[in-house]
């Protein structure tokens, strides 16, 4: 069987996911393995005609294409983004169509799921009968257990291969929406004061309708406002994974993005993110500027903010899409609404983005900031456990942070509930003790908040 690996690694064969491609040609050597460094050699393939071809003659001659990645912000990295993003681009969906897929990941389980969701949409587009996808902890293959779980994914979906099993689609052709954005009310301005909008946009001139829908909050705005294109920010490259950062925030490129960062966003009190659908996803542009917030590593860089996401094209039916750009809003302390132009007419998308620019400013000068839901209560665990332990070294300055903010809240440190419980759970062993317990819990429950009720 033939095999055709897309490492989605920006740092190609150095890298942990290649480490789990390479256990599996060792245990399964009767199969020819090809990898291609797609992400890797972005710039290349985006240039070198032959390289295109090459890289297209090697998946037409696939029996399983597997997609290799680590995990880069909810998703996959932005190099291997704009690869697939070339795909549709150049047409070149005929190459993948009707051959078998799987995806394999290496992570520490951060929203590994909204990127396997893009991963499997992707290949549904492009006609492929996706078998399902491994998910990794990055040291898994070092437990005898995982291995063995590992080789069983490998085995069954190299047995379905081969047997030829039927797979159904389960993501449905998107349907964008056909009527461009004119305005067609005039805009009530939106004084900001003392506050600093920011509205950021990757619009290229391909996408109008995004472009009348910044321009709309740029004029809603009176006071200091300003648009940023993305394309006229120096960002010379995406994320290369090498984690130089970690150690004080200082990112191996010397470009412009660090101090664009710094200077325009930071300052900010409202960012509007403006951007168009491409394939499953947002552009590459706007996931290597989210790549390149790496940075500051795992520490909330934008806390405090309020987020506008404007999207032109279909957000509505990209559950995932919207869950990582909440998820990414609610994990770095932000404050997040959207408009999309998915709506019947223009004059309901003015009177959208007119209120979007008003509550924006509403919620910045109360500063009201919502409670965290389970998306960065999960992920604040995961990076404390992480940063705390095993990714202390790498990522010295997210440990600095953590610990100065008191981040490192385990468990273990709540000497009163660890109190009660050490006396209290004996005693309902008692059956007469945990009857009585048992039966007037609800009324435990409410009694310490019956001082604050008093009170107010």
């Amino acid at each position: 069987m033939n095999i055709v690996v897309l490492n989605g690694s920006p740092k190609g064969d150095i890298s942990v996911t290649m480490q789990y491609v390479a256990y599996i040609r060792k245990k399964f050597p009767e199969h020819h393995y090809e990898t291609l460094n797609v992400a890797h050699e972005i710039r290349k393939i985006e240039n070198d005609p032959a390289a295109w071809d090459n890289i297209l003659g090697s998946i037409r001659s696939a029996d399983l294409v597997l997609w290799a990645f680590p995990l880069y912000y909810f998703l996959v990295c932005s190099q291997y983004k704009r690869f697939i993003e070339l795909v549709f681009e150049r047409k070149a969906e005929d190459a993948f169509n009707g051959t078998y897929a799987a995806a394999l990941s290496t992570s520490i389980h951060f929203f590994d799921q909204t990127a396997h969701a893009y991963i499997h949409a992707i290949c549904d587009d492009l006609g492929m009968k996706y078998l399902g996808f491994y998910s990794a902890d990055m040291q898994d293959l070092l437990s005898e257990v995982e291995r063995k779980r590992f080789e069983q994914f490998a085995s069954l979906t190299f047995t379905a291969v081969q047997e030829k099993v039927p797979v159904q689609r389960e993501h449905a052709p998107l349907a964008w929406p056909t009527t461009p954005y004119v305005p067609v009310t005039q805009p009530g301005p939106v004084t900001t004061g003392t506050k600093k909008v920011v509205i950021l946009t990757d619009a290229d001139g391909r996408t109008p309708g995004l472009t009348a829908m910044t321009d709309r909050l740029l004029t809603n705005f009176s006071g200091s406002a300003e648009l940023i294109n993305l394309h006229d920010v120096d960002i010379r490259g995406g994320c290369l994974g090498c984690c130089q950062c970690g150690f004080d925030n200082t990112c191996v490129y010397n470009d412009g993005y660090v101090d664009f960062y710094n200077n325009k966003l930071v300052p900010a009190d409202i960012i509007i993110m403006a951007g168009s659908v491409h394939d499953r996803y947002l552009s590459s542009a706007w996931k290597r500027f989210f790549d390149r917030s790496f940075f500051k590593g795992h520490t909330p860089g934008l806390k405090g903010k309020q987020v506008g996401f404007v999207i032109s094209g279909p957000l509505h039916q990209l559950p995932h899409l919207k869950e990582a750009l909440l998820a990414w809003a609610d994990n770095g302390g932000c404050h997040a609404r959207f408009v999309t132009d998915e709506v019947p007419g223009a004059k309901e998308l003015d009177a959208l983005l007119d209120s979007m620019a008003v509550r924006l400013l509403q919620a910045a000068e109360s500063g009201y900031i919502p409670p965290h839901t389970f998306y960065a209560v999960g992920g604040h665990k995961i990076f404390r456990d992480s940063i705390y332990g095993r990714m202390k070294l790498a990522f010295q300055a997210d440990y600095r942070y953590y610990r100065a903010h008191g981040m490192f809240d385990f468990p273990q440190a709540d000497f009163k509930t660890r109190f009660q419980n050490a006396f209290l759970i004996p005693l309902t062993r008692i059956p007469g003790f945990r009857k009585k317990v048992f039966a007037d819990l609800k009324h435990h429950m409410i009694k310490p908040f019956q001082p604050v009720l008093k009170d107010a």
